[in-house]
């Protein structure tokens, strides 16, 4: 069971009538509040609560409909994402209480000050490093509008400007990172065919090589229900189509691939988690098309040629600089 988890149900008294569990770890909760429901934006936690406890939980970036009695949000790695989300379960509340739970090296005591804007915050419980916070909602505020809240910026490219929009909690929120800007200039000389967006975030690089190769089919591929979102409207934006998905991990992705262009994550929420790009490295064969590529951006410091080499093909460094490089390996 989840720490978190742990400390909501030392205190299960407060959870007896209809409670809605926003950001949830896929464990047992659900099975110990019978009365909750979920809400997930983590396509791979999703998937895991749907098998155990079918029709229970929802995904996307809007919370489920319906007024609930109390509401508990799993604290977020983004402040911006903390308030959205925040809001959005306080509008579920006529009235009610709004609980905030997370791990005290996650900034837990910072954030419970986020809850001041509905009432005066108090703490219920300090326990396996977490903590949990309240406040009681009056009166229930309008949903938030989460597109409204949404970051735009332009990237000046040769081709034409770029608009991106991201939305609360997207990597890289509201600017371009410096490892997708390098990525962007080694962008070059890539096959033609069904290209794929690895760990999209806000859709720049699939939107840059949908432009640039329009006369390939675009897919982008993401975890998180708001990248999805985010990547949409930036294609929308920009005039130009592809397919988004949510998916955890390479094993989501169609197979027959004439690209794999990603600048890949290993980020999630405090704790630092490879899995995702060390699974891309290891499945990309069987997603590539013979002589397909797979072109990435990565840290400097992660030894990632020798896996790239085991599991598909001799690999180039296209580019050095910032702390990052391009990797490029094709298959044969």
């Amino acid at each position: 069971m989840d720490p978190r988890s742990e400390v909501l149900l030392r205190q299960s008294e407060l959870f007896q009538g209809p409670l809605l569990l926003a950001g949830l770890p896929a464990d047992d909760l659900l099975g110990a509040l019978h009365q909750a429901r979920g809400w997930s934006w983590h396509a791979g936690e999703q998937v895991a609560l749907e098998a155990r406890f079918p029709g229970r939980c929802q995904f996307g970036t809007t919370a489920p409909a319906g007024e609930f009695g109390a509401a508990v949000l799993f604290l977020p790695k983004s402040r911006e994402l903390t308030d959205y989300l925040l809001a959005a379960l306080a509008a579920c509340l006529p009235s009610g209480e709004l609980f905030l739970v997370g791990e005290k090296r996650g900034g837990i005591e910072r954030a419970a000050k986020q809850l001041a804007v509905f009432g005066k915050p108090r703490k219920l419980d300090s326990a396996r490093h977490c903590q949990l916070w309240q406040v009681s909602i009056e009166q229930a505020p309008a949903a938030p509008d989460l597109e409204a809240l949404a970051q735009h910026y332009q990237l000046d490219l040769s081709d034409g400007p770029l608009d991106v929009i991201s939305l609360p909690g997207v990597f890289s929120h509201g600017r371009l990172d410096r490892g997708s800007a390098l990525l962007l200039q080694q962008l070059d000389g890539l096959p033609t065919g069904h290209v794929l967006d690895f760990g999209c975030g806000a859709g720049v690089l699939g939107a840059v090589l949908k432009r640039r190769y329009p006369q390939s089919r675009l897919t982008l591929l993401d975890v998180d229900a708001f990248a999805v979102a985010s990547s949409r409207l930036t294609l929308a934006a920009n005039g130009l189509e592809g397919e988004v998905i949510a998916a955890d991990g390479i094993h989501g992705a169609p197979e027959g691939l004439s690209v794999i262009v990603s600048n890949p994550p290993f980020h999630q929420g405090v704790h630092t988690d490879y899995q995702a790009s060390e699974d891309l490295l290891r499945e990309a064969r069987r997603h590539l098309a013979p002589g397909g590529e797979l072109r990435l951006v990565a840290n400097s410091f992660l030894k990632y040629p020798p896996l790239i080499e085991q599991h598909l093909g001799a690999c180039r460094t296209l580019a050095e600089g910032d702390g990052f490089r391009i990797y490029s390996a094709r298959r044969g």
